[in-house]
């Protein structure tokens, strides 16, 4: 490589001063959980789809490795440089259009660098609705969604990002642009191609704008906190909700005590909805488009008849904004609040909602027999089959991180025989590498090698993440 003098002044020429940066800071260069520490050579923030195309056609000339990042929020150091000095970090926040609202035709197009909240803002002023919801979503980025394909709080009605996606726009590694931004529904001309970008994590090509799908707004909501006393009882009344509601059911959160008791115990202002003790809870939603829907009433109707199944044990449905809020403000600490605790090991897996239940006796059953030094947190969207299987440690974690690999080998193996995922919706980036190694079926797995050499031959995109570099 170039000298960074030299190197400095060829992306100024190339790409224009404007957005070569002076300096990176040091937050670009640490992952979010702060598990991957890199450097870069240069800092490069272009302002349009046309900066970043000759970014990517003089990186590709020279093989020059090429990091891109957006809100760096994500949880598997998919956006952080190595330690080697050599490779550029590619900043998207400057992509940050608007591009176009066709609120007849139910979609945004919105450049990669927008904030997630701000297209849900701009959806709303249209009267529309854009789903994806996420804890994040006041500072991840639309481009970062849709590089790992985020699922979040509302996968059960609405879907993946995958799922709300129409067109991309995606410059390659060589610089050359696919456009392929249709606002379509129906078009099948041919190979998917836009698909291939979507969870690539940036390692196919860099996407710097996306058409997307919008909904009508929801406008009556019945939200309910509701005691459980196992996850059969939940997956039994999840089914119970969506057929009797007409598939109304939003989200479907599951709790278990121990994170009700973490976010009082951390979380200031967080209070127990329900004062009788459960081993589990539900935080459901239901929505509908239409105003004054009598929502709560059906669901008040549905609880009545599960607790007489035995289905649950207790509920309390919102009142009012507030009362809805303060059920989510729960729900949505539970991450901070494991954090303020300790340490802790994480592991984002699904498998199918039926599934659920026994996966869910079976390694926690594995965990409370070979993990003494910790304990289980495991909740999530199981309206959808993920669940965010964690452990926290009783003490300073380091007993607990010692046996990391053992834990997540034996966690993983049971999602595998139980049919699921050990990567539900945060990614492979560089931490799950030798996981999708080890539990991707061999064709798949060298589909994805033959794809990667295919659209970046000299391996500048990314290097390291998803795939061994």
């Amino acid at each position: 490589m170039a000298t960074s003098s030299r190197l400095h002044q060829d992306l100024r020429d190339h790409v224009g001063a404007d957005a070569l940066l002076a300096a990176a800071s040091p937050d670009w260069l640490v992952d979010n959980r702060q598990l991957y520490h890199g450097a870069a050579a240069a800092v490069v923030a272009p302002r349009s789809t046309a900066e970043v195309a000759r970014l990517l056609a003089f990186c590709h000339g020279r093989k020059i490795a090429v990091v891109p990042q957006g809100g760096n929020t994500g949880y598997c150091g998919g956006a952080t440089p190595d330690q080697s000095g050599n490779q550029i970090l590619l900043l998207l926040h400057r992509l940050d259009r608007i591009r176009a609202v066709d609120a007849a035709n139910y979609t945004i197009t919105a450049e990669a660098g927008c904030v997630l909240a701000t297209v849900q803002e701009a959806a709303a002023a249209a009267e529309r609705f854009f789903p994806l919801s996420l804890g994040s979503e006041g500072s991840c980025q639309i481009g970062g969604n849709l590089a790992t394909n985020a699922g979040g709080l509302n996968v059960l009605r609405y879907g993946m990002t995958r799922d709300l996606v129409l067109g991309l726009e995606v410059v390659l590694a060589d610089g050359r642009v696919l456009d392929a931004l249709q606002a379509l529904r129906k078009d099948n001309t041919g190979y998917d191609v836009k698909s291939l970008f979507i969870g690539a994590e940036g390692s196919l090509g860099i996407i710097t704008a996306a058409t997307l799908k919008l909904f009508p707004r929801p406008r009556s909501y019945a939200t309910a906190f509701i005691a459980v006393a196992s996850p059969a009882d939940a997956v039994r009344l999840l089914a119970r909700l969506r057929a009797g509601s007409g598939d109304q059911v939003a989200s479907f959160e599951l709790i278990p005590r121990v994170a009700v008791e973490l976010t009082q115990r951390h979380i200031e202002g967080v209070a127990a909805p329900l004062d009788d003790p459960s081993p589990w809870y539900v935080l459901a939603e239901l929505t509908s488009t239409r105003n004054a829907d009598p929502l709560a009433e059906s669901l008040a109707d549905l609880l009545a008849t599960a607790a007489a199944e035995n289905e649950i044990t207790n509920a309390v449905i919102a009142q009012n904004e507030g009362q809805r809020a303060a059920f989510w403000r729960l729900r949505e600490s539970i991450p901070a609040a494991q954090r303020r605790a300790g340490a802790s090991l994480k592991h984002d897996v699904s498998v199918p909602i039926a599934a659920l239940p026994d996966f869910v006796a079976t390694a926690s059953g594995w965990v409370a027999q070979h993990v003494p030094a910790g304990y289980l947190v495991a909740y999530g969207h199981i309206g959808d089959g993920n669940l965010h299987f964690n452990i926290n440690a009783n003490d300073a974690g380091s007993a607990l991180l010692t046996c990391e690999p053992e834990i997540k080998r034996a966690i993983h193996d049971f999602v595998q025989q139980f049919g699921g995922s050990f990567s539900a919706e945060h990614g492979i980036g560089q931490l799950k590498v030798a996981e999708l190694e080890r539990y991707a079926d061999p064709v798949e797995l060298e589909v994805m090698r033959s794809l990667k050499q295919a659209l970046d031959p000299h391996g500048i995109l990314n290097p390291g993440k998803v795939l061994r570099a």
